[in-house]
């Protein structure tokens, strides 16, 4: 193990992320929602999870999965859980381990209606950022930006958010225990078109925000093709 990934920060519980948890792409989303297989909009946060083969150390390289030309930047921020306060069973911001910077990738796909596993839980699409950065945080007015082989592509606000870190916490914590060491995702944004930036072979991204150190990769081909 080189030295990069032997001091790079990597997730040691289960990392989970919410969908349509920013403004722009839930109104998108709005007039479907009532549609089959649901017929309502979501009430609680529609979660997915990022299993431990997608983490991804900042610094190396992303492989284009079987059949995919091209991959979907997520860019967010993820909450790390610490150890519960006394007496509380509850989480909350200030028990928080710190945060992380993350590029949560998938591949490009057409719906959220049950979206299928492959297209985010494909070997090393979680890209994570170098290091902690412990509470606290000013999260609610964050500006994250995407920029891929040096030009400006998306820059995410957190102010956008549907259910801001402090609510995306109580909501989830509703419904299910979150342990030290688990990371619950922010979300990440479309472009105005409802799509995301997308990263083919060769390309280099790079996801960078106020207080935490970027999170950089290049896009490979299964043959090792990224240069």
């Amino acid at each position: 193990m080189n030295n990069l990934l032997a001091s790079h920060w990597t997730p040691r519980g289960t990392v989970y992320g919410p969908l349509l948890n920013f403004q722009r792409e839930l109104a998108l989303w709005a007039a479907r929602m009532n549609e089959a297989p649901y017929k309502a909009p979501p009430q609680a946060p529609v979660l997915y999870i990022k299993t431990a083969n997608t983490f991804s150390p900042s610094g190396g390289t992303v492989v284009l999965p079987p059949g995919a030309d091209a991959l979907a930047v997520g860019a967010t921020i993820g909450l790390v859980m610490g150890e519960p306060l006394p007496g509380c069973s509850k989480p909350r911001l200030s028990a928080l381990a710190g945060c992380v910077l993350l590029n949560d990738w998938c591949v490009p796909h057409d719906s959220y209606f049950r979206p299928p596993v492959k297209t985010r839980c494909a070997d090393g699409l979680l890209g994570v950022g170098p290091s902690l950065v412990p509470m606290p945080v000013a999260l609610d007015g964050l500006q994250i930006e995407v920029r891929i082989n040096g030009v400006w592509k998306q820059t995410v606000g957190l102010a956008d958010l549907v259910r801001p870190a402090a609510q995306l916490l109580a909501d989830v914590g509703a419904f299910m225990t979150l342990q030290p060491g688990d990371v619950l995702m922010l979300g990440t944004d479309c472009l105005i078109d409802g799509s995301r930036p997308l990263a083919k072979a060769r390309d280099t991204v790079e996801i960078s925000a106020p207080g935490f150190k970027p999170v950089v990769h290049t896009v490979a081909t299964s043959t090792g093709e990224a240069a």
